[in-house]
């Protein structure tokens, strides 16, 4: 069954970056993220299966990155302070070097103000469908280049880039990393 996350809505209550940042510090063990629109996102924690499909996703992409050096690679305990407003946290994250080394070491320490060139968003049992869509549109306007939410559910993926038509290709899928990840191919499901 899938779960809409909880959304607390703050419209009578605006929390700074430096409050929002001190509450995520205060619950650890919480998983909170904010929309563009400043309501507090609680997530569900994932399940086993769920939880080893996204350390193998994150070890892929890590694979790939210590080859090429062409960027960092990101978990989903990695908060990034969206351009676009929305502090949010994928499932897997790529910044491209440069960009990355643009950012100053107080920066990078906290939330990175930068939206990831990459992500990927792992639906989970608990996920319902149209919040991670909104999620990686929040992604698009905030700047991201390339992004794939996996649906095991409906057995399809789903394909943003800027400027494009989402396009939904169904398993098993051979994902490429384009222009964005030169050279980088996933296949879903994983072996």
């Amino acid at each position: 069954m899938s779960e809409l996350p909880m959304v607390l809505s703050l419209d009578r209550v605006n929390l700074t970056d430096d409050q929002f940042y001190r509450l995520c510090e205060a619950n650890p063990t919480t998983p909170l993220e904010r929309s563009a629109s400043g309501a507090l996102v609680i997530m569900s924690p994932v399940g086993g299966e769920s939880g080893e499909r996204e350390a193998d996703l994150i070890t892929d992409l890590t694979l790939w990155n210590r080859q090429t050096k062409l960027g960092k690679v990101f978990s989903s305990w990695t908060m990034f302070k969206l351009p676009g407003g929305g502090d949010r946290s994928p499932d897997a994250a790529w910044v491209e070097l440069s960009r990355w080394q643009a950012l100053t070491p107080e920066e990078r320490a906290g939330f990175p103000p930068i939206c990831p060139d990459f992500v990927i968003e792992l639906r989970s049992k608990t996920n319902a469908l149209p919040p991670l869509q909104d999620k990686m549109q929040e992604y698009l306007a905030s700047g991201l280049r390339l992004g794939w939410l996996i649906n095991p559910q409906a057995q399809t993926v789903e394909i943003y880039r800027p400027n494009l038509r989402m396009e939904k290709v169904p398993f098993p899928a051979q994902l490429l990393g384009e222009a964005v990840l030169p050279g980088f191919t996933l296949r879903w499901p994983l072996a």
